[in-house]
């Protein structure tokens, strides 16, 4: 496939910086949420300087926006002032850039790895899951993921899911009662004003990407959080 053949390719080289779910969740129930826009941008100055960091020069980066642009690109060139880096940032831009399409297949790739391979930490503590790993794409939009969450809701009591799920993640919330009933998620004739049965647990935050367009902490897999290679 493609990502064997980025692999193998002398004159191809990645750096893969992985978010777990846990780590989102953290950052988007803090007090003063810290939410994915600015994650994804400051882990990609994080791969930038990684880059810089192995002596490797860069002439031109190519960043498939989150948020607006101009603001993005802006950033970069304050950020790396000095570096002669010239940024292209642009909506889209998987689909118009090589470099772009080549980092898209790189993310894709290795997410299915570390969900397909994922271990439940909370297996210590007694916990299994219902349907193992039957969670289907991910999506909210995936009856296959819709009705994973609904058989692993509140299974292991109080905490509601395992750390592989987002908890600031909109069908989370909502299954956990922060929202219509268990039955309502994936039904959009759903009364939305329904409070299910499950605890009222109130997040600090909310998220703008809960369509279909997303992205598990500690010693979830064996793939290090940045793996650089040349």
């Amino acid at each position: 496939g493609l990502f064997t053949q980025i692999q193998s390719h002398p004159d191809i080289g990645f750096v893969l910086r992985v978010i777990h779910a846990s780590e989102i969740s953290r950052n988007m129930m803090r007090k003063s949420p810290y939410n994915l826009n600015a994650m994804s941008h400051d882990c990609a100055m994080e791969m930038i300087w990684a880059v810089l960091h192995a002596g490797i020069t860069i002439d031109t980066c190519y960043v498939d926006t989150v948020g607006m642009p101009d603001a993005y690109r802006q950033k970069l060139d304050r950020v790396f002032e000095g570096h002669n880096i010239t940024f292209v940032v642009e909506k889209k831009a998987d689909a118009k850039y090589a470099p772009c399409s080549a980092a898209s297949v790189v993310a894709k790739e290795s997410r299915d790895a570390i969900v397909s391979n994922w271990k439940w930490t909370e297996m210590l503590n007694g916990y299994t899951p219902q349907n193992g790993h039957e969670f289907g794409s991910g999506y909210p939009s995936d009856p296959k993921c819709v009705s994973w969450m609904k058989s692993e809701c509140n299974v292991d009591t109080p905490f509601g899911f395992p750390d592989f799920v987002r908890f600031s993640w909109g069908p989370t919330r909502k299954l956990l009662g922060d929202g219509p009933t268990a039955d309502d998620v994936g039904n959009k004739n759903s009364n939305t004003n329904d409070r299910g049965k499950h605890p009222i647990v109130k997040w600090e935050a909310d998220e703008e990407d809960e369509t279909n367009t997303d992205n598990g902490g500690g010693r979830q897999s064996s793939m290090q959080s940045f793996v650089v290679t040349k």
